[in-house]
């Protein structure tokens, strides 16, 4: 039987742009403090999983949540490899604008009469990502914005790079940093879709495994783990 790749992907923590409530694709921003708790406890609550190797996107953010999780388990020596490809979805003229106009402004494109009930939809599974962020890029006026065919594309080609490349090695635990829209357009027609109920939030684990050529995507927008690290940061 083949390697089995257990792949940890991990939303970054909340960073100054998500506190102001801007839309945050290819714009970058630090983390806050809340941001680099929450990180902190995620490395925590990971504890008694060793990580062989650690893979973000090439924005700030993961970079810096990474290192936080690696100081928080005591892994600080593991590499970290950035992949372009991970970085997230790029919302064109929409970028650094509020989020509630990029959301009404998606909501109205798909003929919802307010972000709730596009969000419901989304939830219900009467409407998808793919149609949300389609219509962000029918509505960018710079033609920058990605569609979410893109995204998913280069997405699941890192994810495939980052578990051919690992299973050379055998048997190994993986964590990848990643981003909210990026981890939805990875994941879901790898069979998320089926299990994901409830948004993904920062510092948010998503698992994935990976044997004899094929991916199971075993847990979506799991926050146990920063709570686990929460509860052990008190005792």
């Amino acid at each position: 039987m083949s390697s089995k790749i257990t792949i940890y992907v991990a939303r970054h923590g909340k960073t100054m742009m998500n506190t102001f409530d801007r839309v945050q694709g290819w714009c970058d921003s630090p983390l806050t403090k809340e941001g680099i708790d929450s990180a902190r406890y995620l490395g925590y609550g990971l504890s008694d999983i060793e990580f062989r190797t650690v893979y973000c996107s090439d924005l700030r953010r993961t970079r810096q949540t990474a290192r936080i999780i690696l100081g928080a388990k005591g892994q600080e020596d593991i590499p970290i490899i950035e992949l372009p490809g991970l970085k997230e979805a790029c919302f064109g003229s929409f970028e650094a604008d509020f989020n509630k106009t990029l959301w009404y402004s998606a909501a109205l494109y798909l003929h919802y009469t307010s972000v709730d009930d596009m969000l419901k939809a989304i939830l219900d599974k009467k409407v998808g990502y793919h149609e949300v962020l389609d219509a962000i890029k029918a509505l960018d006026t710079t033609g920058a914005a990605e569609g979410f065919g893109q995204v998913e594309a280069r997405t699941q080609e890192s994810l495939k790079e980052i578990a051919e490349n690992e299973a050379e090695y055998g048997d190994g635990n993986i964590l990848v940093i990643s981003h909210g829209m990026s981890i939805l357009a990875m994941l879901l027609s790898l069979g998320g879709d089926k299990i994901f109920v409830r948004p993904l939030q920062n510092a948010d684990i998503c698992k994935v495994t990976y044997q004899d050529g094929k991916f199971t995507v075993e847990s979506m927008a799991d926050s146990s783990y920063v709570e686990k690290g929460r509860a052990m940061s008190v005792e």
